[in-house]
């Protein structure tokens, strides 16, 4: 799984603070746990979500990026934080809540290491926790494979120049280019690629189902799942 060490010093520029998904991941929690406290985030990145939640949940961050932990440290300073990888981090505690955002998994390119993240959250879990992580779906990678390149300006002079590419049908890479603005007409070129893969939605259901007592799945743009779905988030209950 890549870091995005590259693209770490401008990611909040280019998403946001995450308030908006933040605010919706407070309801699937009030809705399943209201009495959660304590929440684990794997993949926590720049600690967006961490930020958004820290007024209200004792929480805790684990990212392989130090670059992204840099950052999380800075912007979420009531949060713990952890270097480690999100398919072998064993913490010794358990949580209320553990959370893999973002389409984080996606980035893990094999179903067996999705397994590993799986069996990873629910050691993570005490009695009723829940375990939220969304998806890109087969069917929004498919899409975006199809797009135009996109370029946008952000901050302070920056362009950002991305192109989703299908990856020989395993999935798309994200190929991001960024021309940091330096002075005048003068600019620095960072570059990475991404790879995100992405699973049937019966396989996944199947494997959660064999490691949690209940599986709900939300679209949030949609009353419930379809096919059309392009991003998916999964509730599991211990």
């Amino acid at each position: 799984m890549q870091g995005y060490d590259v693209f770490a010093p401008f990611y909040d520029g280019v998403q946001g603070d995450r308030a908006e998904h933040a605010s919706y991941l407070r309801g699937l929690i009030a809705k399943h746990h209201p009495e959660a406290r304590q929440i684990l985030e794997l993949a926590c990145g720049t600690g967006s979500v961490l930020k958004q939640l820290q007024d209200d949940y004792q929480v805790t961050g684990v990212d392989r990026s130090k670059a992204m932990l840099a950052i999380a440290a800075a912007k979420a300073p009531q949060a713990r934080l952890a270097a480690a990888d999100m398919t072998e981090v064993r913490l010794d505690e358990t949580f209320d809540v553990v959370l893999c955002v973002y389409d984080s998994i996606n980035h893990l390119l094999s179903f067996e290491q999705w397994e590993s993240v799986f069996d990873r959250a629910r050691e993570h879990l005490g009695e009723r926790g829940i375990f939220i992580f969304d998806i890109n779906t087969e069917q929004r990678l498919s899409w975006l494979a199809q797009q135009p390149p996109v370029t946008s300006w952000f901050e302070d002079g920056n362009l950002l120049l991305l192109d989703v590419r299908d990856d020989a049908g395993a999935g798309v890479i994200w190929d991001i280019k960024i021309f940091e603005h330096v002075s005048g007409d003068d600019y620095r070129l960072h570059a990475e690629e991404i790879r995100e893969v992405s699973f049937a939605v019966e396989q996944i259901g199947a494997a959660l189902r064999d490691r949690f007592r209940r599986v709900s799945v939300y679209d949030q743009q949609r009353a419930r799942p379809s096919a059309r779905s392009g991003r998916l988030h999964f509730v599991c209950t211990t």
